[in-house]
Parts: structure tokens; sequence; C-alpha cells
């Protein structure tokens, strides 16, 4: 998922974090700082150790909150945001026009979202344009900057 973002991702933001592998391994890749949110109590667990295992948990802080919650309060401004919500999450279009709505992205910002290839995204929401899409299997991700054409 990591390799299809191009420009910078310095700053990050992995919703629905799970294990926290994503943002990990943007870490890894040289990301400065990157925040997780994640609702299930024992993920959030999962993440920190994951984070203290790899060296990383002073680049990253771990929020355990629903992402709908989370877009309310959260103010940094993110390079790039990847979502990766559960299949079953009907929502999905409706975090992405709460997000892109939001303060947390800027003109240069990248969002990133892992879906389900039943769930069918815009093209464009709020001046970000889904710039591509890669089909794998049952799953799609979609990629959405602001002002560039598909």
């Amino acid at each position: 998922m990591l390799d299809n973002i191009s420009g910078e991702w310095s700053f990050l933001l992995d919703l629905y974090s799970g294990t926290g592998a994503l943002g990990i391994e943007a870490l890894s890749r040289g990301a400065e700082w990157v925040d997780f949110v994640e609702q299930n109590a024992r993920c959030c667990a999962i993440i920190r150790e994951n984070l203290h295992k790899t060296g990383f948990q002073d680049r990253a802080h771990v929020y355990c909150s629903s992402v709908a919650s989370a877009l309310s309060w959260l103010d940094k401004k993110y390079d790039v945001v990847l979502m990766d919500p559960p299949y079953a999450d009907l929502s999905v279009g409706d975090t992405l026009t709460a997000l892109v709505s939001s303060s947390l992205v800027g003109d240069s910002s990248t969002v990133v979202i892992h879906h389900c290839s039943r769930q069918k995204l815009p093209t464009e929401v709020n001046n970000f344009q889904r710039v591509r899409d890669r089909h794998y299997g049952g799953s799609y991700i979609s990629i959405y900057r602001k002002g560039e054409l598909s």
C-alpha cells in the first residue's frame, strides 16, 4: 500500500490502525511521526507493544478512540492519511468526506484508502480527486489528492 504513495510523507495519520502495521512500515521508511487511531483497546495495546519492539515509540502516538471522534479533535495537518477500515464498515465514504472537509489535510496531503471492492467511492470529494486505484482480488486501494485529475 505504501509503495503507491508519492510526495511528502513526514507526518502520517493511520486511521483504523489495527496492529499498526501500516504506520510502523511508514516509520521504517523514514516518516518522522505517525498518529495511530484505533478504537479497540486490545489493538491499541498491540500497537504500543509493536512500537516499543521496533524502537519507534518516540515517533508516534496511539489514540484509543473511534475514527469519527478523533476527526473532531485531532489538530495537526498530515502529509498522508492511511485508512484501512473493516470491510463491513459502510461509512467509509462518509469518513472520507469528513476527513477532506477537516483541517487535518491540506493542499499537498494524500489520502490512501484500502477498501472492499463492493464499496464504490466517489471520484471527487471536496476538491480531493481519486488519482489512482489499485485492484487486488476483492479489495481496492484508492488514492486521493487535492486538485489533481485522475
